[in-house]
């Protein structure tokens, strides 16, 4: 969401619009020509009492500075907005579980935290076409007030140099913080029965800190690295992005993997699976079984045609958003 709300915030200075940007605290340098206001750090937990003082705060705010003829935009769960990008997996999702577990305050809090930021604006933008299917599905009545999705865009890099990968080696790339929800226990497990074919094949995991997943590799005697959090992920050292994830509301590093020339093999409830053609990876139902993704893997590692480069600029992602500010102008006009 950081990555979004950066990118869109500075292209849409860019196009000639004049951005104010409130936020708990700025942890870069300040980009030139955006206003930044911080409102100051907000104990994390619990995770709903911080969203609610949050709001609170960002209203205080806006009382006390006019903004009339302005358009506030928000990707948090605000009661104030008139637009708001949805990114995350709704917390309703909370009722496909046993009934016990809606019995808490935290979940009754979550409940009106979401279903107040969605009902409060004109338009609810997602994310993916996933997340889209997602809301519509848990909040039918506020069906008409979603857009379609607008999906994250990615930043030109370095790209793989087309190279054919050795029959005993290559590399296997995963990427995610949240390792767990990314499958990574998964991937350990894939690229272990790869080796046994591929005994060279490397498996490089950045995103967690080492000692965090470090048992997971218990009985390896080597073949991997984990290499931590970076600003800047080794896409053009992969030969192949695997991204089993449990669920991804869109997976930007998919689509950044395939804009460095990377094939992906991904689940299919990954918001960006809606891109992966066959010529640029292979999307798997989470149900498949692990001789399934082991195939997947190896006609990626085997294969002699390159990648197509995936493009999707967030100079596009400022466009698409002119569109929906100028209805919401034209509609103030019409009023």
């Amino acid at each position: 969401m950081e990555r979004y709300v950066w990118e869109l915030t500075r292209e849409l200075q860019q196009l000639g619009h004049h951005v104010t940007v409130v936020c708990e605290r700025c942890h870069v340098e300040k980009p030139a020509g955006i206003d930044v206001h911080e409102l100051g750090e907000i104990a994390p937990r619990p995770r709903w009492l911080a969203l609610l003082r949050f709001g609170r705060r960002v209203e205080r705010f806006l009382l006390a500075h006019p903004h009339d003829g302005s358009v506030i935009h928000s990707h948090e769960r605000l009661r104030i907005h008139h637009i708001t990008t949805f990114h995350g997996p709704p917390f309703a999702t909370v009722f496909e579980r046993p009934w016990w577990r809606w019995l808490s305050l935290r979940v009754a809090m979550q409940l009106f935290l979401e279903r107040r930021e969605l009902s409060q604006p004109q338009f609810v933008v997602p994310n993916s076409q996933f997340i889209k299917t997602l809301i519509a599905h848990y909040y039918p009545t506020l069906a008409q007030k979603m857009t379609e999705p607008i999906v994250p865009g990615v930043l030109a890099g370095a790209v793989r140099a087309s190279r054919a990968v050795p029959p005993r080696g290559g590399v296997v790339g995963f990427v995610g913080k949240e390792w767990q929800r990314k499958g990574l226990p998964w991937v350990v497990k894939l690229v272990a029965a790869l080796r046994v074919q591929r005994p060279e094949l490397q498996l490089c995991v950045v995103g967690p800190e080492p000692a965090e997943v470090a048992h997971l590799f218990a009985d390896w005697q080597g073949g991997y690295t984990l290499a931590g959090w970076s600003d800047q992920s080794p896409y053009p050292g992969f030969d192949v992005l695997l991204h089993p994830a449990k669920a991804e509301p869109y997976g930007m590093v998919i689509s950044e993997a395939m804009a460095a020339r990377v094939p992906v093999v991904i689940s299919d409830v990954c918001g960006a699976a809606v891109h992966v053609t066959s010529e640029s990876g292979a999307v798997l139902p989470l149900s498949a079984p692990l001789d399934a993704w082991v195939d997947a893997v190896e006609q990626q590692l085997s294969r002699c045609d390159p990648v197509p480069q995936f493009e999707r600029s967030w100079g596009w992602v400022a466009k698409e958003y002119e569109q929906l500010y100028s209805k919401i102008f034209a509609d103030r006009q019409m009023c």
